[in-house]
């Protein structure tokens, strides 16, 4: 099933009827397409809705939107704020039920932390899809690394380091990682420490 049918079903699941459903979707697969991006791009969707391919619409929608608004220049949660907004706003004109497309919302916002409560069921999937990068093998992890330092050409050196050894804290300070894909914890946490060594130097 290529993207746009992905979209499709996860509209249809959903009970939506509008006929700009594939007005929207190719939208959003240009968003998804920008030349800015290196790691944020149509193969980390693909490989998030892979991993989300059986759960409720919301999910496999708030995955399409997780990232749709995507720009290197933002500070803080401004873009995961972005998407979110985008969501909501484009689901209402589809005409979707708000129920959902505040769920939608809800789920976007979650992945600036990727902090889901006990009991979150949909924001634990989703957060484990987002961050299943950081549990490949370490070549493949090194190249994600890269790729998004890449997107942050702009940055220079010791700020981007500052910056991204904060995130890697962060990750690293959750009490968990994944909530649903425990294995992918230990590989996990040994590729963020080793980054984090190489970002600070002892």
């Amino acid at each position: 099933m290529d993207l746009i049918d992905r979209w499709r079903t996860a509209l249809r699941d959903a009970a939506c009827t509008s006929d700009a459903v594939d007005g929207a979707g190719e939208a959003l697969l240009d968003r998804w397409r920008e030349p800015h991006r290196r790691y944020h791009t149509l193969a980390h969707l693909a490989t998030m809705l892979s991993i989300v391919e059986s759960a409720a619409a919301p999910v496999r929608l708030a995955v399409w939107y997780h990232d749709a608004v995507y720009d290197p220049h933002a500070l803080g949660d401004a873009n995961e704020r972005a998407s979110a907004a985008l969501a909501s706003a484009e689901l209402a004109a589809l005409g979707l039920p708000a129920p959902l497309v505040a769920e939608v919302h809800r789920l976007v916002l979650l992945t600036a932390t990727h902090a889901a409560e006990p009991g979150d069921g949909n924001g634990a999937l989703l957060c484990d899809a987002d961050l299943a990068i950081l549990a490949s093998p370490p070549a493949d992890y090194d190249a994600y690394a890269a790729a998004v330092r890449e997107e942050y050409a702009h940055v220079p050196e010791d700020a981007f380091r500052a910056g991204r050894a904060a995130v890697l804290s962060h990750l690293l300070a959750l009490p968990t990682l994944y909530r649903l894909h425990p294995e992918w914890e230990e590989p996990a946490r040994a590729n963020l420490a080793r980054e984090l060594a190489v970002l600070r130097p002892s």
